[in-house]
């Protein structure tokens, strides 16, 4: 099963509910990979308290970006570890494919593909015949904009995983993905969806954020999540210590929310993607 993280749109949330739901399905014994295509600055790595780990081999050879090239097949072939030498243990359960710098090229790399089907469709290549069978669950944290690297995981995915922030601009973003995954569809033939949408740092016991709530729950009726995620200074200062707010031993309330919702989300995601198989 795959999903992406994706919204024409930084500062979301993605990464942290990337991370979060990796760590909750791992909870209910899937294997989970998570691989970061989010850009060369690694953020998925931070959340895991991963990236001097990263950053400390100067070549850092094969990488992300290399499974997108044509070489790739043979390097897999010539290196019996290859795709071992991609992955990281969190230690908190999924394994990681981090970010590299060389992602700042890639998207320019594919864009000089002039077959549409062969520039989007290298990230499902490798997947199919490197990653499956060896994990349940592969979660791609995707660029917050339109790109080709984008595009390779809404190929690969065909299931959209929306953190959205609580207001009327983010609810006119999740409108345009909409549009933008109606679009895929018809051009390139995809079936796409929308498969979760969940709104993040939400406020219930606000008007606003009841009134928001409410107006994704009737424009998104078969793609809200069952539970929306509250904020809680308990993930940000896990995050600064490089863990998600699953290995805090004393969580504070919010946290505790937060924590619960991931969980229930994470398993109604699992019952999504399944009925699509």
């Amino acid at each position: 099963m795959r999903i992406a993280s994706f919204l024409d749109k930084g500062g979301v949330g993605k990464t942290t509910t990337v991370a979060h739901f990796g760590v909750a399905l791992d909870a209910d014994d899937y294997d989970v990979l998570l691989i970061d295509l989010a850009g060369k600055q690694g953020d998925l790595a931070k959340q895991f308290g991963l990236w001097n780990e990263v950053t400390a081999n100067d070549e850092n050879w094969p990488n992300i970006t290399t499974v997108f090239q044509d070489e790739w097949n043979i390097i897999a072939k010539q290196i019996d570890d290859a795709v071992d030498q991609l992955v990281l243990e969190t230690g908190e359960g999924p394994d990681l494919i981090p970010a590299h710098e060389g992602l700042d090229g890639l998207d320019s790399m594919l864009g000089n593909i002039d077959d549409t089907q062969e520039r989007y469709s290298r990230l499902d290549e490798f997947l199919t015949e490197y990653i499956d069978g060896h994990y349940d669950i592969v979660l791609l944290d995707l660029p917050g904009s339109t790109s080709n690297i984008a595009y390779n995981g809404l190929w690969a995915a065909q299931n959209v995983l929306a953190p959205v922030k609580a207001g009327p601009f983010e609810e006119g973003q999740a409108e345009q993905l909409r549009d933008d995954l109606e679009e895929i569809r018809e051009e390139q033939r995809m079936d796409i969806q929308l498969t979760m949408l969940v709104l993040n740092e939400l406020d219930e016991r606000t008007n606003a954020g009841r009134h928001f709530k409410q107006e994704f729950s009737k424009n998104y009726p078969d793609a809200i999540a069952p539970r929306q995620v509250n904020f809680s200074q308990d993930i940000v200062n896990a995050q600064i210590e490089g863990k998600t707010v699953f290995t805090l031993e004393e969580p504070s309330k919010t946290a505790t929310r937060a924590l619960e919702a991931y969980q229930q989300n994470a398993t109604e995601l699992v019952s999504r993607l399944e009925a699509r198989q």
